[in-house]
């Protein structure tokens, strides 16, 4: 097991607080978490985030606050910026927005005027709510048209239909990325339509930043991209929190940074950007780039072994972190089902709408889970396949109470085998 975080003044002092936390801690040794949005930082992240930044209001910018007190935030967030801009290859970086929707809030706001039009990828398909869902309050503001696959056998996006879209609403933005989405996006011809119609383009990296700055997956930057943004926890491996990155354009950067403050949000949550600076600095390092590798290679192993089972992957298969499986159509059993029975084995997904779904959402055809976490616990392709041979005999047979119970064991015992790590350095 892991070292215990330490906690000596909430256990004297909230005693029912503290039992909470030593709960979570336990969950988290003793079972497997594979949301692919989700995973473990590391001891000096978890430091970090609770030091005593925590306690210092910073709004403004380097050099340019609203309070006095600012020679050690200044230059944290100086830090923070660097490391980040190393990381992604890029020219500017905005480290303050509080976590993923604000962050891209922030950059429609910054760069977009009332009834512009944005093109999306369509949730079912894989897309996010706020990539303009339209029970989201960005769809009442902006238009955003919503594309989506051309094959949901291979995960091919329609970029032929994409460019018809874009040339007959003539978009001020075309937006790329996804939630639930397990190919590789062919960035050069987003960019290509992109400039067709005179479009900014926008990556939201959040579920693969890791594996970009891990250079397991290509960088958007590299085909023209004009801004990222990612959360920092997911493949990233850090605090919860949002990051924006633009290639080179300065005006792009002042029109994003008056969005974010004090457009959007007053003081940013410094301790949590002390943490994304500690996260950046071990993703720094190389050891960051042989995790980013493995992560797909578990992923790919995972999907091998559903295939086998004749259960249907919608894409195929991946080429990131993230699988989509119809559940279903395939097995009869319904998402929730499914994530109910593997949350009593000890492992943690989640139910997911699949393209097309003629399920309801809060009771859907599919599963989504992805190997970040299993990944930093230090699992490779053979346990990776072990995971998914339970997780496939446990669907099959979800009714079999002797079959869970020895399930449960199974993955107790693999768990503790491979904690979490306190240090990733």
């Amino acid at each position: 097991m892991s070292t215990p975080q330490a906690i000596p003044f909430v256990s004297a002092q909230d005693p029912e607080i503290a039992a909470t936390i030593r709960g979570e801690e336990k969950r988290e040794n003793e079972g497997l978490e594979l949301i692919p949005s989700e995973n473990y930082v590391s001891k000096a992240v978890l430091e970090a985030n609770g030091s005593v930044f925590t306690n210092k209001y910073s709004e403004g910018y380097i050099g340019r606050r609203y309070y006095g007190g600012q020679q050690y935030t200044d230059e944290m967030e100086k830090i923070c910026i660097e490391r980040a801009c190393q990381l992604f290859d890029c020219k500017y970086a905005n480290v303050q927005p509080l976590s993923g929707a604000p962050m891209n809030i922030a950059v429609y706001f910054g760069l977009l005027e009332i009834g512009d039009t944005v093109l999306g990828m369509d949730l079912s398909h894989g897309g996010h709510l706020t990539h303009g869902h339209p029970v989201t309050h960005v769809a009442k503001v902006f238009n955003f048209v919503r594309y989506g696959m051309k094959d949901t056998t291979t995960g091919e996006i329609d970029y032929e239909a994409l460019r018809e879209v874009a040339l007959r609403e003539k978009p001020k933005m075309i937006l790329a990325g996804y939630s639930a989405y397990t190919r590789e996006l062919d960035y050069q011809k987003f960019v290509d339509i992109a400039k067709e119609v005179g479009a900014i383009t926008m990556m939201d990296a959040s579920h693969i930043g890791g594996l970009i700055a891990g250079k397991a997956a290509k960088n958007p930057f590299d085909y023209g991209f004009d801004i990222i943004t990612t959360t920092t926890h997911k493949s990233l491996r850090g605090p919860r929190g949002g990051l924006i990155l633009i290639r080179e354009d300065e005006e792009i950067f002042k029109k994003i940074n008056k969005a974010v403050f004090p457009g959007l949000q007053g003081g940013p949550h410094m301790h949590i950007q002390c943490a994304k600076a500690v996260c950046f600095g071990e993703a720094l390092r190389p050891e960051f780039q042989t995790y980013a590798k493995q992560v797909i290679k578990n992923a790919q192993a995972m999907a091998e072994v559903f295939l086998d089972a004749d259960i249907r992957l919608i894409g195929g298969g991946t080429d990131n972190h993230c699988l989509l499986a119809d559940v279903y159509g395939s097995l009869g059993i319904t998402g929730r089902e499914a994530e109910t029975v593997l949350d009593e084995i000890g492992i943690t997904l989640n139910m997911n709408m699949i393209a097309d779904d003629p399920r309801k959402p809060m009771d859907p055809s599919g599963i989504r889970f992805g190997t970040p976490p299993m990944t930093t616990r230090g699992f490779d392709e053979s346990d990776a396949k072990f995971v998914a041979e339970l997780m496939v005999k446990v669907l099959k047979d979800h009714k079999n109470e002797g079959l869970i119970k020895e399930a449960r064991e199974e993955i107790r015992t693999l768990c503790l085998s491979k904690p979490v790590p306190d240090s990733f350095v």
